[in-house]
């Protein structure tokens, strides 16, 4: 077993992007999760192409991973968060608009994935409106994904319309599971909302996942938590990773501590590879007793 850790951009908003990918590099993390925001790869500024090749360029000297995110607060209106959604009244091309260009960047900087959210659904609209508005986005999506060759990894986010990787079995459900609609695994959403334990999440889950966040979180509190805060048992998650096979970025998601990136980062990959080698522990010791079965 043999994970790929990475380190989301979101939580290092008060570096230059070429000092965080340094700093990162230094640590030993395999790669990082580029969120499309204004401090480090702004999808409307102009030049994108430009700046998306330097970035690219960036990765590469680097030689870091890299998988891209969706989830600025206000890249698409400076008064409302996270506005407008794939479930808005209003709006909802815009988010299309922002996720095609998403699209686009991931096949230009190595990203297979993009990771996106429904968004929180307007008071008093039908659930099957609901419904109707996240199939219509994801339909629109799916061709440029599919001829870019990028999966469309939605990612359940507590409080939002798609909040379970059972709203994502359903949604792929509805549209004939195509192959490019896959699952992003927020670790800690698991704990906040599922019903399962997080290693049995993804074990349930199994090769429809395409994208991992990972961070600390307790029992309905939405709230990111660095490693050991929470109440997260990581080292059976981490098995549970590798047993399905998933060789993309594990990336840690920790958007409210950027004031602390550096030793946080440092931090953090000490603690992964601290439960990861704990996993292959486990494993081990359980060897014989299944051989014996």
């Amino acid at each position: 077993m043999s994970l790929r850790f990475g380190y989301g951009l979101n939580g290092f908003t008060d570096h230059r992007i070429e000092d965080a990918l340094a700093v990162l590099a230094d640590l030993g993390y395999d790669g990082v999760a580029l969120t499309l925001d204004h401090m480090h790869l702004d999808p409307f500024a102009p030049d994108l192409a430009a700046r998306t090749a330097r970035v690219a360029a960036l990765l590469q000297r680097h030689d870091l991973g890299v998988v891209v995110e969706t989830g600025a607060r206000y890249v698409l209106d400076p008064r409302r968060k996270h506005e407008p959604t794939l479930v808005s009244d209003s709006g909802r091309e815009r988010r299309i608009d922002l996720l095609e260009r998403a699209i686009r960047i991931a096949a230009e900087v190595g990203s297979p994935a993009v990771s996106f959210w429904s968004g929180i659904a307007p008071a008093g609209v039908p659930i099957a409106e609901r419904w109707s508005r996240v199939e219509d986005g994801v339909t629109t999506l799916l061709p440029l994904a599919e001829a870019l060759g990028i999966d469309l990894a939605l990612e359940p986010e507590p409080g939002m319309f798609v909040e379970r990787i059972e709203d994502v079995r359903e949604l792929r459900r509805r549209l004939g599971d195509p192959v490019r609609l896959r699952l992003t695994i927020d670790v800690g959403h698991l704990r906040c909302t599922e019903d399962a334990d997080p290693a049995a999440c993804v074990v349930g889950a199994g090769d429809l996942v395409a994208n991992v966040q990972i961070d600390d979180m307790r029992r309905g509190v939405h709230e990111h938590l660095p490693f050991g805060d929470g109440e997260v048992d990581f080292p059976p998650v981490l098995a549970a990773l590798a047993d399905v096979g998933f060789d993309g970025l594990v990336a840690v998601e920790l958007p409210r501590h950027t004031h602390a990136a550096p030793a946080l980062a440092a931090t953090s990959l000490d603690f992964l590879r601290d439960a990861e080698r704990r996993a292959q522990e486990r494993n081990h010791s359980r060897r014989p007793q299944e051989v014996g079965r």
